[in-house]
């Protein structure tokens, strides 16, 4: 479905997410044993999520942050550890309540608000925003739609990463496609790194916003672009 809509393309997520694939993301984000091409996958997730870290202030106490598309709630658990105030999201109910349950009891109660939902729906104003793998299943307009929203309510960074369109990984994607469905990730919307830097330097929502940084992270069936957005 070459022009499915942005509800179009939350439904599929929420479904597969929440019920196609729940048993195979839980062990994806857990230490349990998994397959070699989602054992290169689950090491890639780690290493973005290490590089979204970084890029954060390693003292987060009062700051409010957005983990949206938070998944089981690796990422939310450390901002929380850092004293930030977090409201962490998901469009896949099971994911929420996993991330619940996998709380550790060190993280103080109230640090994390995790509920069901994504980038569109307002839920009040930020300092930081971190969107790990959640935009790489959109199209363009819709991605720019999604940051220009949240940007009106951001004061500092959006951190996110995007899945550039390179020959190695069309072709890796294709022969992706040859493996059972139980070994496929969600279809995602790849973008030349150049075309994302120019819709996001066109986007009237981003005006006062620049790229900072951005690094390329590549780990065997993983490939995003992370990105920094700070306000000017």
């Amino acid at each position: 479905m070459p022009n499915m809509t942005y509800h179009e393309r939350r439904g599929e997520l929420e479904t597969y997410f929440d019920r196609t694939a729940a048993d195979a993301w839980s062990r994806l984000t857990s230490d349990a044993p998994v397959s070699r091409i989602r054992a290169t996958v689950r090491a890639g997730r780690e290493c973005m999520r290490a590089t979204l870290l970084d890029w954060l202030p390693g003292d987060l106490r009062g700051r409010r942050l957005l983990d949206a598309g938070c998944g089981t709630g690796a990422l939310a658990v450390e901002a929380a550890r850092r004293g930030a105030d977090v409201v962490a999201i998901d469009v896949a109910p099971t994911l929420i309540n996993l991330a619940r349950e996998r709380t550790p009891a060190d993280v103080g109660p109230g640090s994390i608000l995790f509920l069901v939902g994504d980038m569109s729906d307002d839920l009040g104003h930020f300092d930081h925003v971190v969107a790990m793998d959640s935009l790489i299943h959109y199209r363009s307009p819709d991605v720019m739609a999604l940051l220009a929203g949240v940007a009106a309510r951001t004061s500092q960074s959006i951190l996110f990463p995007d899945a550039p369109r390179t020959p190695a990984l069309a072709l890796m994607h294709t022969v992706g496609r040859l493996f059972p469905r139980g070994d496929r990730a969600p279809a995602i919307e790849p973008v030349r790194p150049h075309a994302l830097h120019g819709l996001i330097g066109a986007e009237h929502g981003l005006t006062g916003w620049r790229i900072d940084r951005s690094e390329r992270v590549a780990c065997g069936f993983y490939t995003s672009q992370a990105l920094e957005l700070v306000r000017l």
